[in-house]
């Protein structure tokens, strides 16, 4: 074959673009169960963050503190297709709120009931995500961690530091007032709000309106916890006791 006539150029073109699509295909689909499985650690790492735990082997981690795993539905807990761990957040933030299917993450630690909610909402360029952790009331955050896609660096992007995330400990969601937590510009006090990241103030509002979202399936989950779900100090067991 002459090598020289186009031809030979356009069937040499095609032919390594078949062979390269074919190898890059071949890559993909090999390498597909080593992203997933990737994935599947980085989630779980993320909900054991929430409530304090960090470690090497997630996995082993997520067994030892993760106790149940429930799915919740206008406030209750429901029977589900697919388990608690495996519902795309991304999916189910685009269903109206009474048919909506969450999960709930049950955990242990040094003896204390906590409940972790996975949240989603959209930020100034692309999705925001996070985790917060409640306490066993149901309405005293323990920690919380947020993620973004493609915040501003410096500004959106700040809501995945701790100078942002260290402010919800021991806040509450639930009062007479409101459900969720205020983000302000800078003047934020009492027990529902937080200061905003300066420059960033669609992405920080972004995590306020998740979270006021993401908490309507729960709320009446939430605020009907059983009172021996609700973990109580020593001395306060005792004076139930003699009274």
């Amino acid at each position: 074959m002459n090598i020289n006539t186009n031809s030979y150029t356009y069937i040499f073109a095609i032919a390594m673009v078949i062979i390269v699509a074919s190898l890059l295909s071949i890559a993909a689909t090999s390498l597909k169960p080593f992203q997933d499985k990737n994935i599947e650690l980085e989630k779980k790492s993320d909900i054991l963050s929430s409530i304090g735990v960090v470690g090497e082997d997630p996995e082993l981690l997520f067994n030892e503190y993760i106790t149940d795993q429930l799915v919740i539905q206008d406030g209750k807990v429901v029977s589900s297709e697919i388990t608690a761990f495996d519902i795309d957040m991304a999916a189910a933030v685009k269903e109206s709120n009474n048919t909506r299917k969450v999960p709930l993450f049950k955990a242990k630690k040094n003896g204390n009931t906590f409940y972790v909610i996975p949240m989603r909402g959209t930020g100034l360029w692309g999705p925001i995500w996070g985790y917060v952790s409640l306490k066993g009331d149901g309405n005293t955050i323990l920690g919380a961690s947020f993620d973004h896609e493609k915040e501003t660096p410096g500004l959106g992007a700040e809501i995945s530091t701790p100078i942002f995330q260290d402010q919800f400990p021991d806040k509450v969601l639930f009062s007479e007032t409101r459900d969720g937590i205020e983000v302000r510009k800078g003047d934020a006090y009492g027990s529902q709000q937080v200061d905003g990241i300066s420059g960033g103030t669609i992405t920080s509002v972004g995590v306020q309106t998740m979270l006021e979202d993401c908490l309507i399936p729960y709320k009446e989950f939430l605020l009907n916890l059983s009172v021996d779900e609700i973990e109580m100090p020593a001395d306060s067991i005792l004076s139930v006791v003699l009274n």
